[in-house]
């Protein structure tokens, strides 16, 4: 969900909306509503007979959505995870009915322009970086209880972080000091001192930053859940488009596209391929990366990758 600071542009706007092939009366679910950028261009393909699903997890995106959307009966706006997405749609009547279904993972800028949310290590503010910003434990609460161990492996699984070890063992030395940071940015410092060789072109804390918010909001696992869902809650022929900015997500969403676009494994001389092996994706096309014109107005869009699956018979 990464965007322009000053016109929160979706990412690959007109890609993923086109990627979805839009029908004029279909069900659709934009599960990372974020700012509204997906939403509003997909609704411009849809015809009065359609239905979209705007969701998210972020109180401040779900109010944006009711003051933008709220009157067009067409659209259905949740504040949820979209781990839960299956339950809702199960519970509408929609499972097999979904003619496509939008992720656009990671931070808004929204959520990094305010300082407040805490999730930028380059604005001061509160270590918070809670997706839903009012309810939870904040970073600044777990990283007063959690054990060294633990921490080492969230840095080392979440941000892929060579230093993790350094870095934990540098964040439990203030806290029993009594010195550990409560704002971003002096976090962002004490990590950044931990750090002996920084990556060329990349600030000490990124890594750090996004292992520790991942951690927090469960976003891998709540992918993995939707993912889960996915072949149950697609018609034939309903899409899955995926838009992801860093290698931990999409490495999740390419494993799933490919495994689940494959036969599964048949015993020795097996003829006829049962229906519970048959796939039940394919994959569309092959990963797409943004045009260059695109990153040079919005430098965050620089790391998207988008994949593209769709539902067999």
């Amino acid at each position: 969900m990464v965007n322009s600071p000053r016109e929160h542009a979706a990412v690959m706007r007109d890609e993923a909306v086109a990627a979805l092939a839009p029908r004029i009366d279909g069900v659709y679910v934009d599960a990372t509503y974020g700012r509204g950028g997906h939403a509003g261009a997909l609704l411009e393909a849809l015809g009065e007979g359609a239905r979209l699903w705007l969701v998210d997890r972020d109180p401040e995106a779900v109010a944006q959505a009711h003051e933008r959307h709220g009157h067009d009966p067409r659209c259905r706006i949740l504040q949820a995870n979209f781990a839960e997405l299956g339950i809702e749609l199960r519970a509408a009547g929609l499972a097999g009915r979904v003619s496509g279904i939008l992720l656009d993972l990671g931070v808004s800028s929204p959520q990094l322009d305010q300082p407040q949310r805490g999730f930028s290590f380059m604005r001061e503010g509160p270590l918070d970086m809670r997706m839903d910003n009012v309810g939870g434990e904040t970073a600044a609460e777990w990283l007063e209880r959690v054990d060294a161990g633990t921490l080492v492996r969230v840095l080392r699984e979440y941000g892929e972080e060579r230093y993790a070890r350094r870095i934990a063992a540098a964040i439990v030395a203030a806290r029993d000091a009594a010195a550990l940071p409560q704002t971003t940015t002096g976090l962002a410092r004490l990590i950044t001192e931990a750090v002996p060789r920084p990556e060329p072109g990349r600030h000490p804390a990124t890594r750090s930053f996004q292992a520790i918010r991942i951690h927090l909001n469960g976003e891998l696992e709540s992918l993995s859940r939707l993912l889960d869902d996915i072949c149950e809650l697609l018609e034939p022929g309903g899409r899955l488009v995926v838009i992801s900015f860093h290698s931990l997500e999409d490495r999740r969403v390419k494993r799933f596209m490919t495994r689940n676009s494959q036969v599964g494994d048949l015993p020795p001389g097996a003829g006829v391929v049962p229906a519970e092996k048959r796939p039940g994706l394919r994959r569309v096309g092959r990963a797409h990366r943004p045009a260059e014109a695109e990153v040079q107005r919005n430098p965050r869009a620089r790391s998207a990758t988008l994949r593209i699956a769709e539902r067999l018979p």
